[in-house]
Formats: structure tokens, C-alpha cells, sequence
């Protein structure tokens, strides 16, 4: 059972939700990281995040998270792997509901973090786990000497193609825009990696196949042409849509659909905070979400000694 009463209570694992978790353990409150079914959030399929301070050399997802989690058990977060479904104020608290029961605090940080977007042509999601992926790192073993495509063209579509590249014998990454949006160092690497492809001005409208991916049709933007493709696996890295199910109306969310919050990570509802790319203005890097974590963690236990300061 997850019930109980806490001084607070995180939503999310990923890097936000887990740093939050160690720096209010380590301030002495009795903290509860609810992490969902799978701890790390996206990050866990990253293969190297370039730019987290002490790893000069980047850091696969999967191994900071962990790393962070030890230190927040350490210092003492209890963590459990439940869905939070649910969450209302009530009486001066937070009530969060899952699957296991009501876990009941007096602040309550959300770190949910976004889901991947979907192209939401036909195909799609009969062939998702059948070629269609949002994980190259997973994938990509599978794909060894065969031609795959990449939608998308901002970092992690990049990231990944260049992962891809790794075992594909080609990788075409298929991008409506005219420039890529990822950082320079990632379009540096694409741009000099020969087994890389790239097709500017190009929409997928539909993934071919019965049992497995066999071919995409792309339309080019220019002059309507279209073509098909064949491919063995299409990874889709359009975007990323903030997770705010759980919230109900309980706010109003930003024209974007995330949580407006101020430089403390304060929500307009007292001991509601929120962290990480669920937030308005997230600088969407897993360095800016640590910061985030801690950041609302530090509020949390200011308000927690004097709720009357909320403003």
C-alpha cells in the first residue's frame, strides 16, 4: 500500500522528480517519490546526454537516473513505483490518488515530464513495436545493416539518428522543415556522418506494412511529389506533449498545456509546485531539470515551516 502522509510528495521520476527527491530528503522532510511504472522518464533511451555538469564525455539516461535515485534512497526518499491517477486539494493538503491507494501531503511537487508525440498517419500505431519505435537505443541491435528512417529534426532526433548509425546500414532522417533545430554539435555530427541521410521538406503520410514495416509514403512539401520509401524501422521524434492528465482542471495550464510556475517553481496553488518540461518555460535539458528539482524542493520546505508566506 502507498497510503499515508507525507511533508512531500514528488509525481515523476525522471531527472527532476528524482534531484527534488534527494534534495528534500537531505533538508529532513519525509518524502515520497511516486516514479510510475519505469524510473528515468525519456532519459532511460537516451544513449549519451551531452552537457549534465561531471560527465564531460555525456552520460547514457539510463545510468544517471539510477545514479540519482541512490543518493536521494540514501538520504533518505522512499520510492515506489506507483501511477499517480489523480490529485485534489483538500483542507490545506494534497490528496494523491493511485492505483494502490491515497497517498495525502502537505506539498506536492509534479515532475511528469511529456510524452512523445505521434505522426497520426495510418499505420502508425498498427506497426508500433513492429518498426514504428520512439527508442533507437532499443531498437536499433535489431536493425543491424538495414535502412531506417528518422522523423524529426531537433535533438533527439538527431541523437538518435546518430545512434542508428551505429547499426544501420543507412539512416534517412525525414524532416518537414527547412533547418534542423537541434543544437549545433548534434547537426555538426549528423552533417559529417556518411551513413546519415537527410530530406528536408518531406512528410510522412503513412507506414506500409501487415506483420512489419516495409516502406513509409512521404509527400515533399514543395510540389506535393510523393514517394515510398523502404525501411525496416521508423522512429518518430516530432515533439513532445506535456503530461498533465493527472491535474483534472485542478489549473489552468499555459496557451502550451504546461503548468505556469514562477522562478520557485510555485505554482497560484499553495504547495503545488511543478518541475522539469511539465513547467512553463522549461529549458528542456536534463541539466535545467535538475535544477528545477532542487530548486522546488528548497520552496517546498520554506512553505512547509510557513504555509502563510505563499503568495
Amino acid at each position: 500500500m502507498v497510503n499515508g502522509e507525507h511533508d512531500l510528495v514528488i509525481v515523476g521520476g525522471g531527472v527532476a522528480g528524482l534531484t527534488a527527491g534527494l534534495t528534500s530528503a537531505r533538508a529532513g522532510r519525509k518524502t515520497r517519490v511516486l516514479t510510475g511504472e519505469s524510473l528515468g522518464g525519456h532519459l532511460v533511451s537516451i544513449e549519451r546526454i551531452d552537457g549534465y555538469p561531471g560527465f564531460s564525455d555525456g552520460i547514457p539516461g539510463y545510468d544517471l537516473c539510477p545514479i540519482i535515485q541512490e543518493q536521494a534512497v540514501g538520504a533518505g526518499a522512499e520510492f515506489v513505483a506507483s501511477q499517480a491517477t489523480a490529485i485534489q486539494a483538500d483542507d490545506g493538503r494534497w490528496r494523491v490518488t493511485t492505483g494502490e491507494g491515497d497517498v495525502w501531503t502537505r506539498a506536492l511537487v509534479i515532475a511528469t515530464g511529456t510524452t512523445l508525440k505521434t505522426l497520426g498517419i495510418p499505420g502508425e500505431e498498427q506497426l508500433r513495436g513492429k518498426g514504428v519505435s520512439h527508442c533507437a537505443s532499443c531498437d536499433a541491435p535489431l536493425l543491424r545493416g538495414r535502412i531506417v528512417g528518422v522523423v524529426g529534426g531537433g535533438d533527439s532526433a538527431l541523437q538518435e539518428a546518430l545512434t542508428l548509425a551505429q547499426h544501420a546500414a543507412r539512416v534517412i532522417i525525414l524532416h518537414r522543415g527547412t533547418a534542423f533545430s537541434a543544437q549545433a554539435p548534434y547537426v555538426h555530427q549528423v552533417q559529417q556522418n556518411p551513413k546519415i541521410e537527410v530530406r528536408f521538406g518531406t512528410i510522412v503520410e503513412e507506414a506500409i506494412g501487415n506483420s512489419g514495416l516495409k516502406s513509409v509514403r512521404t509527400r515533399t512539401v514543395a510540389d506535393a511529389t510523393t514517394d515510398e520509401i523502404e525501411l525496416s524501422g521508423l522512429f518518430v521524434y516530432v515533439g513532445l506533449a506535456p503530461e498533465t492528465r493527472l491535474l483534472g482542471g485542478v489549473l489552468a495550464l499555459d496557451a502550451f498545456g504546461r503548468i505556469p510556475v514562477n522562478g520557485e517553481m510555485r505554482s497560484t496553488l499553495p504547495g503545488l509546485f511543478a518541475v522539469g518540461t511539465v513547467r512553463s518555460g522549461s529549458a528542456g535539458r536534463a541539466a535545467s531539470a535538475a535544477g528545477d528539482g532542487a530548486t522546488a524542493a528548497l520552496s517546498a520546505d520554506r512553505y512547509l515551516r510557513d504555509p502563510g508566506l505563499w503568495l
